[in-house]
């Protein structure tokens, strides 16, 4: 063959990654089958071309991510591919060549096959056919398949897999005896070992239906919400700190937890899970469990260390919430897209940037909400009568709020005639002190009135600490305060404040007229703190605050504007709160002033300005719902029926309610989004709007602009072609050890293809169309499969034809979970708290453990009671220092998602069943519970009743000698090392039992518990 044109070798660069063969093969058209393009040809091109030939990084010009770009004429002028003509066709010329400078991939590239290079002719002669990628195409309908199985297959699922076994020529496994059904069918649903008593009660019920009652009971069960409730903590990153160097704990994390195991048990529909998750606060209406619900977006990261700068974080948080919910509900790997376009899928850096839009405007805020629903349900029934009282008064409320879409067009004209006004006079603010006519402090500080009307601070001082100001009522109307901040030798390096290094913390400015709050809308100061910013003060919440730290000794100034002008002559009522955890942080010196002037600024806040810009036609819902916003906050009627509320609800006892940080759409200030390049935060390019991946369908909005609820619907709209495959994948991977596609984090180029396509997507339409997204329905429907209920027994004549199962033709042996792994130890030996739900708690751990963290900031206060012997999952998960216990087997460290964890064999995990504290407990109380048995009457009944408290079945004739064996030796050792005995059984002594005798049996529990078949699933 003749070495190429220079032209054409221009066309393509020296450094593609095509692969040639080390011989030339001739171009022929012989009949050959046509290439699969999903099967045979792009796996040759995700796999030695995309790395360099992809949207980008296009070398020479060639872009091979779909047929559009492929048929593009390069540089030199000759296109790379040409359907039906391989002989002509650039690429095939370029990975056939012998030549270094010419061979496609370069020569230090893995080399194509001969089959690879005649797959990619045949593909090309064929005519180049390039269908979507599988992921991407339309989930068909739920018809059952037409594969009618000749072998005993017992639903649609067994018609599918045994086509392709018949296809293989292979047989699938028998039925798995009944102990082994009920065992797998507990721990896969329950995480739990079923007692002897329901194995027998199973194996004797010779019903036809006696399996599909004993699935139906376990996904009745309360602990299924627990197990599957697991499962989506790993996707959702949960934990119980913020991570990063200082990894504070979040002591309102599980109330997450808690709803999640809530909504798994009462089977909510996957379409519904995931809209309150993503956007359960811009749901109409949303109740305080749908605001909950959003703290799944609070499980990224928090960096809490001095000197950092937040916005870094918020954003680093928002790619987070981006590349979680890509890699969940579509199983892409967007976060590649992040720096740059994607290298292998059809997600280019601006799409990346369009998803993260949906995000860019989700803050964290603090939310009070029933501890649970139980529980408030429990509150409100023993104060029904009180609780009734407050009825009428939302009713008010919920009028007075719901009047204000008939009074918006009259408020609207009235306030842009006062903002016209205001434009056109051009006036500045004023300000002039106010006269005290009384102060007082919460904590017992004295103040002096100096000659210029400041006041000055002295005597006690307290971490929490409020001033309440009585204002002598004002000759002139009120638009905005100036709380002035004076230097004065007698404080701290020379204050304003009377902390030690002259600072203070002004929490909160509260501000009332009567028994009326007067609200203030913005907030502005000469100077802020990093971190301490002054709208903090007026934001609502006793952690944060104004203060000056690093401008201390000097005048400075914090203004207030009003959202209503205060008429001349009214009472005005002012409390500074001043909360601040370390340390006193207390005012010094200061005094009030006010302005009378109205100007823009004092009008309304710059985003509500902004918004009554916009003609109404163009508003979307969500400004529509910040405009409302801040006209309740306005509106006299609902500001009277709000405090007749507040009122009466203060009367009522003690709720049981708690702060939790949720997701709330940002209504003011709202950002614009733009593409960062490289992911710098600093870098900022083009703005972006709110959108979806140009590959899938568009998504429907319900304003001029998508949000987050939009994309929320989109993502589980029957149009979406992903997030169904994805799900019942991730299901699929649960029941079998693996899914239908393997990636189960990957739906890509780069990912696996479907074992069985056909089953994907009838599973996928059934779970949609039949199911209605219910997630029990879907598992039951897998489980009453004649392929799940296989043995899993190994099989010789597998090991050649299909050693990694993909074929289905028999079950999967899987090691359970960390967390499972420790609730098998505490139910078998009679420690497991049944209780869920509630505050994380902390069993046994080394106390070397909680050292390791940040300055020694963390003390692990180990559990007593029942909450030493919880679950797995309620375990105070530390991310800078996570539970040995779990981490030896394999649990994920939260700090980003985790769709399927990794699955270790090592000796620590055998010493750690053997040795740790919590394992070794459960051997102690095994030993005793079977001694305190009266119904066993032997040690071969105690043997075997341990046996099959742990492996549910019967030991064998072999294993019974072997424990009788160990239990003798046992005996004898400790007879003669009481000190030992002693040590061993430490804390479980009983009077009934003698200390030797306990030890023995403890030793030969910790054998039992020790096995490999206790902790597997067969």
């Amino acid at each position: 063959m003749s070495r190429l044109h220079p032209l054409r070798l221009a066309s393509l660069s020296s450094g593609m990654t095509w692969v040639a063969a080390a011989v030339i093969a001739p171009i022929t058209h012989a009949a050959a089958p046509v290439p699969d393009f999903d099967k045979d040809v792009r796996p040759i091109f995700a796999e030695s071309c995309l790395e360099c030939h992809s949207l980008d990084k296009a070398k020479g010009g060639l872009s091979l991510v779909s047929l559009q770009d492929a048929l593009k004429v390069l540089k030199s002028g000759v296109p790379a591919l040409i359907p039906g003509k391989p002989e002509e066709s650039e690429l095939i010329k370029r990975v056939v060549s012998t030549h270094e400078d010419e061979i496609m991939p370069p020569k230090e590239k893995k080399h194509l096959t001969a089959k690879q290079i005649e797959t990619l002719k045949q593909w090309i002669a064929s005519g180049a056919e390039w269908p979507a990628h599988w992921a991407y195409r339309p989930v068909g309908g739920s018809e059952k398949s037409k594969v009618k199985s000749q072998q005993g297959g017992e639903s649609p699922i067994d018609d599918f897999v045994r086509e392709k076994l018949a296809a293989a020529k292979i047989a699938p496994s028998p039925e798995a005896d009944k102990t082994t059904l009920i065992r797998r069918v507990s721990y896969d649903l329950l995480g739990l070992p079923p007692t002897p008593e329901e194995v027998d009660a199973f194996v004797k019920d010779t019903a036809p239906n006696a399996y599909e009652k004993m699935v139906d009971a376990a996904l009745a069960s309360q602990h299924f919400g627990e197990r599957w409730g697991r499962h989506w903590l790993d996707m959702a990153r949960y934990a119980d700190s913020d991570g990063y160097e200082k990894d504070r704990p979040r002591p309102d994390a599980w109330r997450y937890r808690d709803w999640v195991i809530r909504a798994v048990n009462e089977d909510m529909p996957f379409d519904e899970f995931t809209i309150e998750q993503l956007a359960g606060d811009l749901l109409p209406e949303a109740t305080q469990e749908q605001m909950v619900a959003t703290a799944f977006h609070r499980q990224t990261l928090t960096n809490t260390e001095g000197g950092t700068d937040q916005e870094q974080f918020r954003v680093e948080a928002t790619f987070d919430r981006t590349e979680t919910t890509g890699t969940v509900w579509m199983g892409l790997s967007v976060g590649c897209a992040r720096c740059h376009t994607h290298k292998y899928d059809q997600i280019t850096q601006k799409e990346y940037f369009q998803i993260y839009a949906f995000y860019n405007n989700g803050d964290e805020v603090s939310r009070q909400v029933p501890t649970s629903p139980t529980e408030w349900a429990a509150y409100v029934q023993k104060n029904g009568g009180e609780v009734k009282k407050l009825v009428p008064l939302q009713k008010e409320l919920d009028e007075a709020t719901a009047a204000l879409p008939v009074k918006l067009p009259e408020w609207e004209k009235e306030v842009q005639a006062r903002l016209t006004k205001a434009r056109e006079a051009k006036l500045t603010q004023n300000f002039a002190p106010l006269e005290i006519a009384s102060i007082s402090s919460k904590s017992g500080s004295t103040f002096k009135t100096l000659p210029d009307g400041s006041q000055l601070a002295s005597g006690k001082q307290s971490k929490v600490d409020a001033y309440t100001i009585e204002l002598a009522p004002s000759a002139k109307s009120i638009t905005a305060l100036q709380i002035e901040v004076l230097p004065d030798e007698s404080l701290p390096k020379s204050g304003p404040g009377r902390a030690t290094g002259g600072n203070f913390v002004l929490s909160e400015v509260k501000a009332t007229t009567g028994q009326l709050p007067v609200l203030l809308h913005s907030a502005k100061a000469d100077v802020e703190q990093k971190g301490f910013k002054a709208v903090d003060a007026i934001d609502g919440k006793p952690d944060t605050g104004w203060a000056i730290s690093g401008f201390v000794g000097k005048r400075h100034v914090l203004t207030l504007q009003l959202a209503t002008p205060l008429a001349a002559g009214s009472a005005l009522r002012l409390q500074f709160d001043q909360n601040y955890a370390k340390s006193e942080h207390n005012l010094g010196r200061f005094r009030v002033l006010a302005a009378a002037e109205e100007t823009e600024a004092s009008i309304a806040p710059a985003d509500v300005v902004k918004i009554l810009n916009e003609e109404p036609k163009r508003r979307n819902p969500v400004v529509i719902k910040a405009l409302y916003e801040w006209m309740a906050k306005l509106d006299v009627d609902v500001m009277m029926a709000t405090t007749a509320l507040d009122t009466a609800q203060a009367k009522l006892p003690k709720a049981p309610l708690m702060d939790v940080r949720v997701i709330a759409q940002r209504n003011r200030d709202v950002r614009t989004t733009k593409v960062l390049h490289r992911g710098d935060f600093l870098s900022p390019a083009e703005e972006v709007k709110p959108a979806a991946l140009a590959v899938l369908p568009p998504i429907k909005t319900r304003g001029a602009e998508a949000d987050r609820l939009d994309f929320a619907r989109w993502l589980v709209s029957r149009e979406n072609p992903l997030t169904a495959r994805v799900t019942v994948n991730h299901i699929w991977a649960r029941l079998f050890g693996e899914g239908i596609v393997r990636t189960v984090n990957d739906f890509g180029v780069r990912g696996d293809q479907p074992s069985h396509p056909a089953l994907l997507d009838w599973l996928a339409a059934t779970f949609m169309d039949e199911d209605g997204w219910s997630r029990k329905k879907l598992i039951k429907r897998i489980m009453m499969s004649a392929t799940y209920r296989q043995s899993s027994a190994h099989r010789a004549d597998l090991v050649e034809v299909d050693p990694q199962n993909k074929l289905l033709a028999r079950q999967n042996r899987m090691r359970v979970e960390g967390e499972v792994v420790r609730d098998l130890y505490l139910t078998s030996s009679g420690l497991l708290s049944r209780k869920i739900g509630g505050p994380s708690v902390y069993p046994p751990m080394p106390p070397d453990i909680a050292a390791l963290s940040y300055a020694n900031n963390f003390k692990w206060a180990t559990s007593t009671g029942e909450d030493r012997n919880r679950r797995g999952m309620y375990t105070f998960f530390k991310r800078t220092a996570p539970h040995p216990d779990l981490m030896t087997f394999d649990c994920p460290d939260a700090n980003t998602t985790n769709v399927k964890r990794t699955v270790s064999n090592t000796p620590l995990q055998a010493l750690t069943t053997l040795n740790a504290e919590s394992y070794a407990e459960a051997a102690k109380a095994l030993a005793k519970r079977v001694l305190e048995d009266k119904a066993l009457a032997n040690d071969d009944e105690r043997l075997i009743r341990s046996f099959r408290l742990c492996v549910s079945r019967v030991p064998t004739e072999k294993e019974i000698k072997s424990l009788r064996a160990l239990l003798y030796d046992s005996r004898t050792w400790y007879t003669s090392h009481a000190d030992e005995a002693k040590a061993l059984t430490k804390g479980y002594e009983s009077t009934d039992i003698s200390t030797d005798e306990l030890a023995a049996w403890t030793a030969t529990a910790r054998i039992v518990l020790n096995l490999d078949e206790f902790v597997t699933r067969e």
